[in-house]
């Protein structure tokens, strides 16, 4: 019986594969196979590790060595001196060990947990990490009350934005009155700068079919459906690759484990409708009609998916369900804080050192997640702010890196939890830009049903338009107040509503940038193409010529070694000559 020694996980989530993992997987292997090693090493795919800023990564048990940024062409230098001669290759480490690495030092893994640990597309790899226990001691010791009650009792809220109570969501659809009745796995990702419910799919798929199975037992539904966006081909390949797996297990399928409780999972892609993410947009989505929200109430839990009640929960919701039901209740409210509990996984990215998925307790303050885990903004840049929740969300100044992260005091500062999109900016992002940025993204993504959401936000992107060109007026301000407001009580569904969170929260917190481009028709980030202006400072232009010979208009006039001349009425202000300038004698404001 062949023993295997060494076990060298590569990271296979879309991040690193997009940086060539696969390619130094089978790398690995080849090496392995020349030195006749295959039958004591073994090279397994991962999900994702989290820390995307250094990937491709190489995790070797049981060594417990973590190497970052490799390439096929480092197969060969792994396997002779690490495999062979049991040297650690220094200059692919990153730190001694893992435990090592501040990026992983504060971070709590549950919804992660088997991400980077296990061979996503082996149902034996989950398994022997227990998984389908937990499906296992629920069908076979627990009545779906029970099941709710220890839902209930830890006090998970939903992941994909409000945090409403998960158990209090299954309660209510496990009493309403239905011959049939449906789970939903929202899957439809659609945040800039979000990876967080793609990264669990790829890297830890079995885990949300168990947890949508434990679901159904304790709702009394039978089938369930996935509802992800093409847009995540991967993620959707492993899924179904899941699926199958259980079915040929016994583990979905009629009488699981021989009990008389019968569930089956479908797929559906969704064609990338930001909107499609709000719960009956979805629905309707899926039942073949356009991606339009509706009144609530009814609720889905009473009239869901054709009509029928229905539990809809996000990706990571369901990827806590079986750590509760193993280690119980208690268990999960005591990590957190008091009225926000477990962990909350989010994405980072934007202006920060260390990008990657990060999975930290409720309650951790925001600048441990941007400093101590992020790694501080790039660069050496200052840290301006940070956007959470996405679109939806709002923006977080500097003033105010000391505040808890959940639920509730994310929504004090006008920003929110959101599924967990988490974008760092710097000095040199434009506040009044970055709002309209996000306000472009929610008008392009309406589906246009309700008139606050559909005129109002447009109008709002207007004003924002005129504003960054130096057209605004101060009375502008009070309208994008009054605008915000009105759309967000008026709005039918939680796009619109939140839709105005971006620009609300920078005029609260950065009204002097705002004024900035109104009153001194000036950007002070220097963003805002329309307001900028670049003069030559006359004490420190040599008469290089450098500047007028790289402009493209052109629009610099001078003679060699005179004091050169921008003509503002011709300059596009493309800042070629500012980069250029060899002795900074140019100015940008």
């Amino acid at each position: 019986m062949n023993r295997i020694r060494m076990h060298m996980l590569v990271c296979g989530g879309t991040g690193c594969v997009s940086c060539d993992s696969t390619e130094v997987k089978d790398a690995l292997v080849r090496e392995i196979m020349e030195h006749g090693l295959e039958n004591e090493v073994q090279v397994t795919i991962t999900g994702c590790f989290g820390f995307c800023e250094k990937g491709p990564i190489v995790k070797v048990y049981p060594d417990n060595v973590f190497y970052v940024r490799v390439s096929p062409d480092d197969a060969k230098i792994l396997v002779g001196e690490h495999v062979i001669k049991g040297r650690v290759v220094e200059k692919l480490l990153y730190g001694d060990t893992p435990s090592d690495i501040p990026f992983y030092k504060k971070q709590m893994r549950i919804a992660l947990r088997n991400c980077g640990l296990i061979d996503p597309e082996k149902i034996e790899d989950y398994i022997s990490v227990d998984g389908y226990e937990a499906l296992g001691r629920v069908l076979t010791g627990m009545t779906p009350q029970q099941v709710i009650g220890v839902i209930k009792g830890s006090g998970l809220g939903g992941r994909g934005g409000g945090g409403f109570p998960t158990g209090l969501k299954w309660e209510l659809t496990a009493k309403a009155a239905g011959d049939k009745k449906y789970v939903i796995c929202n899957a439809d990702e659609g945040d800039p700068g979000a990876f967080m419910d793609r990264s669990i799919l790829e890297g830890d798929p079995h885990s949300i079919l168990e947890a949508m199975a434990i679901a159904g037992y304790a709702v009394g539904a039978d089938e369930g459906v996935v509802y992800i966006r093409a847009e995540y081909p991967l993620a959707v390949e492993r899924l179904q690759k899941a699926i199958n797996q259980a079915e040929a297990f016994g583990l979905l399928g009629d009488h699981i484990l021989g009990s008389d409780f019968s569930f089956r999972v479908g797929i559906n892609l969704g064609a990338g409708a930001f909107v499609c993410g709000e719960e009956t947009s979805l629905m309707n989505s899926v039942q073949g009609g356009r991606g339009e929200p509706r009144i609530k109430p009814p609720f889905p839990s009473e009239t869901g998916l054709w009509s029928k009640p229905t539990s809809i929960n996000n990706v990571e919701t369901f990827a806590n369900i079986c750590p509760i039901i193993l280690n119980g209740a208690e268990w999960f409210s005591g990590i957190g804080t008091e009225k926000s509990k477990g962990t909350k996984v989010f994405a980072l990215a934007g202006k920060i050192n260390n990008v990657g998925l990060v999975e930290v307790p409720m309650g951790m303050r925001l600048g441990d997640i941007i400093y101590s885990i992020g790694g501080g903004v790039r660069g050496g840049k200052s840290f301006k702010a940070v956007q959470t929740g996405g679109p939806s969300g709002g923006c977080i100044p500097a003033s105010m890196l000391d505040i808890s992260i959940d639920y509730e005091s994310l929504s004090e500062t006008g920003s929110m939890m959101g599924s967990g999109g988490m974008i760092v900016m710097d000095e040199d992002d434009c506040m009044v830009n970055i709002a309209k940025f996000y306000l472009e993204f929610t008008v392009d993504e309406s589906c246009g049903k309700c008139t606050p959401c559909r005129i109002g936000n447009r109008r709002m992107h207007e004003i924002l338009s005129r504003i960054t060109k130096g057209g605004g007026t101060l009375d502008d301000l009070e309208q994008l107040k009054d605008l915000g407001e009105i759309i967000k009580i008026c709005s039918l569904c939680g796009l619109g509503q939140t839709a105005p969170n971006p620009v609300l929260s920078t005029l609260h917190h950065f009204y002097d940038e705002y004024e900035a481009h109104i009153v001194d028709k000036r950007c002070p980030a220097g963003a805002c193409t329309e307001l900028l202006r670049y003069t030559i400072i006359a004490e420190k232009c040599i008469g290089c010529t450098l500047c007028a010979r790289s402009c493209p208009v052109p629009c610099i006039s001078g003679e060699r070694k005179k004091v050169h001349d921008i003509i503002q009425e011709k300059c596009i202000k493309c800042g070629i000559c500012y980069k250029k300038c060899p002795v900074d004698a140019i100015e940008r404001k």
